[in-house]
């Protein structure tokens, strides 16, 4: 079984936990988009593992993880991680595949990312230089992992990428100007430590899955951050669907078998943009607290508000998401009325273009007191955490498969 796992929200539902739960029954763990943006958390052996660029199924012993070049690469980032990684797993580099197909982010992707966000065009990045990096992609001056690996012509290029990022920096942004050398050289030392993990992901993955192996795809941010599909322009820069899948790993769209999404059980966003369920009082304070809900990658606080059914329904439609998984339903706890926008004021369907505007039509069900974070059967579930599942399976249309009850990696429960 080929299974893909995405986010149906706006980022940080709980994907990196749900990927560490289901990676023992696969064999490859395959990134797909995004780059040192994301920040997925999985709990290992009582620690708090953060997870950015390396795929975080990894931790399982028996699975491959896959960087796919659909993917953005700091060597940097993805070094230290690495580094960090050996701590539980002295062999982790062993397990771990970047594609040469990769392109890189270099030092002026992030200085000139961080000169944006200082001004009053932000969009609230990351800063860790992205949308920059995604920029010279497409518009084809970009620097690929594979290219590393031809000196002479990695030489050319690089030290032509500079002197026109040079003249942006200083005659726009005011700014110093970068060495090319410098950076020359320390691509060349990346470039020998990554040179054992790098190498053709649409061959490794085809052959996986020829081979009757079972693969887990994993994507970064959610489906209200897609490029296209999102709030834009407040979203990341890359494909967030399921749709992305193929062209990130370089496979055929049929290979990829089913699609489950993964929901908290409230709504969170990061940064700027629409976000119709906000709550800014009690409620959003108490759901911040509670869900310790602050950026892996930058500590933001993150917005909080109740549960967005026609934002999930959207997010479940262009993904062609049948099940999903609910996270962090143990926050919820205490609650005495839990609310769901089931539709808005304009109508029942989220318009991207008109989200800013959109003003919720809420139900209301009875919260639970009890703590659920022991629970690991459905049978020891409250009735009312019961019929608050049920209740946003109605509105949804989205059966939920499991839902996950606290952060640790066997705090879920199979309904």
């Amino acid at each position: 079984m080929n299974l893909a796992i995405v986010g149906l929200q706006w980022g940080d539902e709980g994907k990196g936990k749900i990927v560490d739960y289901l990676a023992p029954d696969f064999d490859i763990n395959a990134r797909y988009q995004g780059g040192s943006n994301a920040g997925h958390t999985v709990r290992f052996e009582g620690e708090k593992v953060i997870f950015h660029q390396v795929p975080c199924g990894v931790l399982n012993r028996n699975t491959l993880g896959v960087i796919g070049g659909g993917c953005v690469l700091d060597p940097k980032i993805l070094l230290k991680e690495i580094g960090n990684l050996t701590k539980y797993d002295p062999a982790i580099r062993e397990r771990i595949r970047i594609s040469k197909f990769c392109h890189l982010i270099m030092p002026y992707h992030i200085l000139i990312d961080e000169i944006r966000e200082g001004t009053k065009q932000a969009i609230g990045t990351t800063k860790k230089g992205i949308g920059v990096a995604y920029e010279d992609k497409y518009g084809r001056t970009g620097l690929r992992v594979g290219d590393l690996y031809n000196v002479e012509s990695f030489e050319d290029k690089l030290r032509l990428n500079i002197s026109r990022k040079n003249l942006v920096l200083m005659d726009v942004y005011h700014a110093e100007p970068l060495s090319d050398s410098e950076i020359f050289d320390l691509y060349m030392k990346y470039a020998e430590e990554l040179k054992p993990m790098v190498g053709d992901d649409t061959r490794i993955v085809h052959e996986a899955i020829n081979s009757g192996k079972n693969v887990l795809f994993e994507g970064a941010q959610g489906a209200m951050l897609d490029i296209d599909y999102g709030t834009y322009p407040y979203v990341t820069s890359s494909h967030t669907i399921a749709g992305s899948i193929g062209i990130g790993l370089g496979i055929p769209p049929y290979t990829v078998e089913r699609v489950v999404g993964v929901a908290k059980a409230y709504t969170t966003r990061v940064g700027q943009g629409p976000f119709p369920t906000e709550d800014s009082g009690d409620l959003g304070k108490l759901l911040r607290e509670s869900g310790a809900e602050f950026g892996s990658t930058t500590g933001r606080p993150r917005r909080c508000g109740p549960f967005d059914a026609a934002v999930v329904r959207y997010a479940a439609r262009i993904s062609g998401v049948k099940e999903m998984i609910l996270t962090k339903l143990d926050v919820l706890a205490g609650l005495e009325k839990l609310r769901i926008a089931v539709g808005y004021e304009a109508g029942d369907e989220l318009d991207p273009f008109a989200a800013e505007h959109l003003l919720p039509r809420y139900i209301e069900v009875p919260g639970f007191k009890e703590d659920i974070s022991h629970v690991r059967s459905r049978k020891d579930l409250p009735d009312n955490a019961l019929n608050y599942i049920r209740t946003i399976e109605k509105e949804t249309g989205i059966r939920v498969d499991h839902v996950s009850v606290g952060p640790e990696r066997d705090a879920v429960v199979k309904m």
